[in-house]
């Protein structure tokens, strides 16, 4: 593989396993929020790693930190689904903490990279 093939991102790959993994537990919300919650939760959530696609395509590094800062901002919006879904008893308590969890982890890592690119700036 290519050194700056964005699979290699150890935060891209975070970020798609929460993409995944809320893909897969709103398949069994209520077919009533496919429309709302669902929609809204999947598209903020997919929209995390796909800024951070997009950004590292990016031939300048403030170009990138402009999509990580996307990522980040998409990252907090999803995170507010989570909350008011498991609110919404759509999620147990357990669902929402290991979703929570790796949303922490994805915000951590987008966070050490602006820190990181902004440094070689």
């Amino acid at each position: 593989m290519e050194k700056n093939r964005f699979e290699n991102l150890i935060v891209w790959q975070k970020a798609h396993a929460l993409v995944v993994k809320i893909y897969k537990i709103t398949k069994k919300f209520p077919s009533e929020e496919k429309f709302r919650l669902v929609d809204q939760l999947c598209r903020s959530a997919s929209s995390v790693p796909a800024n951070i696609v997009e950004g590292n395509a990016r031939r300048h590094k403030k170009e990138f930190l402009q999509f990580l800062n996307t990522a980040l901002s998409s990252l907090e919006e999803t995170k507010y689904h989570l909350f008011l879904a498991k609110d919404l008893e759509y999620l147990s308590n357990t669902q929402y903490n290991e979703l929570l969890n790796l949303a922490n982890d994805v915000g951590r890592l987008i966070s050490g990279l602006i820190r990181h690119l902004r440094s070689k700036i």
